[in-house]
């Protein structure tokens, strides 16, 4: 590297924190910063449209394996590392977010969390979010493991547990590793009964959300053939 390009590459990496600061950078620019800290000297610009040509988005990236990361060229362990690192702290805001507040009674910041929670899954899980009063996160538990392309839903082991943790809401996740399919006729029979036992009790079926292999979220009460007259209300 020439004293010229140096001198540029030095420029252009505090250019880039400057316009961060002004809150002027592209997506593809953010990737671009984030990957200096990692490669210190090296240009960074093509690496970053690289892993976006690859992965096709910021997601995608952030919720590749650190194998796949390291499988481009030009990503090594280190950087791959950071990648994950700030995946892994951006979930761990959402939990803590989740217990502290009203977090999850908000439909983006609920969608984001349960995205987050099932999205580097790679055989469908079903997760059970037993929430208190003000949607405060009582707990996140793994109801079931699958296969690539089945989860299962055991409605009575749902109602005992959220009746242990004196829960008033309840919200089911789980994930499409494989497709962007919406619900099976299964998950939307389980639902229902779910739901008819969780009203017994007056606990509340917030939702059932279900994340596909492209990060789509389906809301089941989203659904035109949801029965939204059995819905509880508050």
């Amino acid at each position: 590297m020439s004293k010229t390009d140096a001198l540029f590459h030095v420029g252009h990496r505090e250019r880039l924190k400057d316009k961060f600061l002004d809150g002027k950078l592209s997506d593809y620019e953010k990737l671009e910063l984030l990957l200096t800290y990692a490669i210190p000297r090296r240009d960074v610009r093509v690496l970053a449209r690289t892993l976006l040509a690859r992965f096709e988005s910021i997601y995608n990236i952030l919720h590749a394996p650190i194998s796949e990361l390291m499988s481009v060229s030009g990503i090594g362990r280190s950087a791959a590392i950071l990648i994950k690192l700030f995946h892994d702290l951006n979930n761990i805001s959402h939990m803590q977010m989740a217990k502290s507040g009203t977090y999850l009674s908000d439909e983006m910041y609920r969608n984001n969390y349960c995205r987050d929670l099932v999205s580097d899954c790679r055989v469908e899980e079903m997760h059970v979010l037993y929430l208190g009063a003000e949607s405060k996160l009582i707990s996140d538990e793994v109801h079931s493991r699958g296969t690539v392309d089945e989860s299962l839903v055991y409605p009575r082991e749902i109602l005992q547990r959220a009746m242990a943790l004196n829960a008033t809401g309840v919200i089911l996740v789980h994930n499409h590793p494989m497709s962007n399919n919406s619900f099976s006729s299964a998950d939307i029979q389980a639902t229902a009964d779910l739901n008819s036992l969780l009203r017994l009790v007056h606990v509340r079926l917030v939702d059932h959300l279900l994340v596909t292999s492209g990060g789509i979220v389906h809301s089941y009460w989203a659904q035109p053939w949801a029965n939204k007259s059995s819905f509880f209300e508050k």
